[in-house]
């Protein structure tokens, strides 16, 4: 191979990496975690392989093009950010034309996906979970007012309806306690991370909760969204009819997040909390093993 063909290839390689962290795909595998455990409680039992495939692809494609909008919309920001600096409209590896095409496609292909492949209900709920996130958070309310991480949230929440639409072709109570965990689970997951990142969104002109409330406030409001997640939670034992795997998962996990929820309160009485990212951390283990006791619960009780 010639040196201008291996210089060719790695920018190829490089811009192909690109368009893939623009997709912000940690944030995709953490939204996901919701979608398969849903498809299987909504089927009580396993769906077809193809399908779990089908609409994992196809959500993927529309948390995708949702991140992809919010990298072009916050690119200002991003560079001012140490967490963003480095994404790739920061760092030049995109043009802004290059993203803004990349998004409405990847968009555009989610939709028709969902609309051919799987059923009209779950690509209109897909369309919805794009426009809320680009137009109702990331336009809208990131920028203007502390509440815009309550209310992003769900956008968050909509992968546990898109699975639930996939396999039922409708949406009930059950799916709708299921938005409703995901959609509480988002401020005392997300506010620590700004906690951390206090200094950063302040600069950046981003009005987080912790950048305009004393650090007791919000460790208050973390606690309450905390209990009213737990409460959520316990809620989807009746609603679906959830056996012994998932109730003893909900009420050991749940006793386990608030009681870290009001550590963090109580350190943030008395000073700046040293280390919220433990909560934020907590947040993500305690959503996985929710979900798992979702998608294993009904497996057992078959």
């Amino acid at each position: 191979m010639s040196t201008v063909e291996k210089s060719s290839g790695a920018r190829l390689s490089r811009k192909i990496r690109a368009y893939f962290l623009l997709t912000k795909p940690r944030v995709i595998e953490l939204l996901l975690i919701a979608t398969v455990p849903a498809m299987i409680l909504a089927a009580r039992g396993f769906p077809s392989i193809w399908l779990i495939i089908a609409t994992v692809f196809g959500g993927a494609l529309s948390a995708g093009s949702a991140n992809a909008f919010n990298c072009y919309i916050d690119r200002d920001i991003d560079q001012i950010m140490g967490r963003t600096k480095n994404r790739p409209l920061v760092t030049g590896e995109l043009t802004h034309k290059e993203a803004l095409i990349f998004a409405w496609s990847i968009g555009s292909l989610s939709v028709i996906w969902f609309a051919l492949l799987i059923n009209v209900l779950a690509a209109v709920l897909s369309l919805i979970a794009i426009l809320f996130y680009v137009f109702v958070y990331t336009l809208g309310l990131k920028r203007r007012t502390p509440q815009n991480i309550v209310w992003g949230g769900a956008a968050g929440a909509m992968p546990a309806l898109i699975g639930w639409a996939a396999v039922t072709n409708e949406l009930s109570l059950a799916a709708g306690v299921l938005f409703l965990i995901i959609f509480l689970w988002t401020p005392p997951h997300y506010w620590p991370l700004s906690m951390r990142y206090l200094e950063e969104y302040k600069a950046a002109g981003v009005p987080m909760l912790p950048v305009v409330a004393k650090n007791e406030h919000v460790g208050r409001q973390i606690i309450l969204y905390a209990y009213a997640y737990f409460a959520a939670t316990l809620l989807l034992i009746p609603v679906a009819n959830m056996g012994t795997v998932y109730t003893v998962a909900a009420v050991l996990a749940g006793i386990w997040f608030t009681w870290e929820s009001h550590r963090l309160y109580k350190e943030a009485k008395v000073r700046i909390p040293q280390n919220p990212m433990r909560l934020f951390h907590a947040s993500i283990t305690h959503l996985t093993i929710l979900f798992l006791a979702i998608a294993i619960d009904p497996l057992i009780y078959i």
